[in-house]
């Protein structure tokens, strides 16, 4: 398998805490090591993600908000570079107000990289109907990328905050379907798992997520000939 190489700077774009750790956190980890600037942007604070209706809102996000920061550091992400855009959880949909605030932090960043979930994934399994946010996520994600941020006529009001276009060199979007690039997540497995541990409220009955993320990530691993990866489809913007 020819991996490609790290790059120098990359935006994980997510619907909420603990996307990123489920998927490709160890993506994030591996480039962490290697010195890849990362950001995160989380565009809710998943505000309704639990079956407890003692809790608020409120106090759900900040518990929540502190589960995702706990959990960059893990991986090697500064709390610095965690981003939360703060939608509602279970109400996101992919409309201009969501593609300018995404715009506005790609130019904010200036990414070579953006990391992101795929719009198109509605059944994952005989088991799982992909969550609405993530498909609207992924969705407005795309759309911020290609073409809106490099575009200096859109969202005049972004440059007059002092946020000039960028041109974002590549893509790399999550996927189990039409896969062409896969990273060796060998080294940082067990980073991943024990950042996705962070979140703790997710797991109420104490169950561990250990199994099923290694379980994944064999399956992935097998298309590119190595004990764990993450898949993705590669979309290359510029080309040097």
């Amino acid at each position: 398998m020819q991996e490609p190489a790290p790059p120098f700077s990359a935006m994980f774009i997510a619907a909420h805490p603990d996307d990123i750790e489920f998927v490709v956190a160890g993506t994030a980890a591996k480039w962490a090591r290697a010195g890849t600037r990362i950001r995160y942007v989380i565009v809710t604070s998943g505000d309704a993600g639990t079956h407890r209706p003692e809790l608020t809102r409120a106090e759900l996000a900040r518990i929540r908000e502190a589960e995702q920061c706990a959990a960059a550091r893990i991986v090697g992400v500064d709390e610095k570079d965690v981003v939360f855009l703060r939608y509602h959880d279970c109400e996101v949909e992919p409309t201009l107000a969501l593609r300018r605030d995404l715009v506005r932090e790609v130019r904010r960043f200036r990414p070579d990289v953006v990391v992101c979930f795929d719009p198109t994934e509605l059944f994952i399994g005989d088991g799982y109907i992909n969550h609405p946010d993530h498909r609207a996520v992924a969705q407005a994600a795309l759309d911020a990328v290609a073409p809106t941020a490099a575009m200096p006529l859109v969202f005049p009001e972004l440059r007059a905050e002092g946020w000039e276009p960028h041109q974002v060199k590549e893509v790399f979007v999550a996927t189990r379907s039409g896969a062409n690039t896969w990273i060796d997540i060998t080294e940082t497995i067990e980073t991943k798992i024990e950042a996705l541990r962070q979140h703790a409220s997710q797991f109420p009955d104490g169950w561990d997520p250990a199994e099923m993320v290694r379980a994944w990530a064999v399956e992935n691993g097998a298309g590119a000939g190595v004990p764990y990866a993450e898949s993705f489809r590669r979309i290359i913007l510029v080309r040097e």
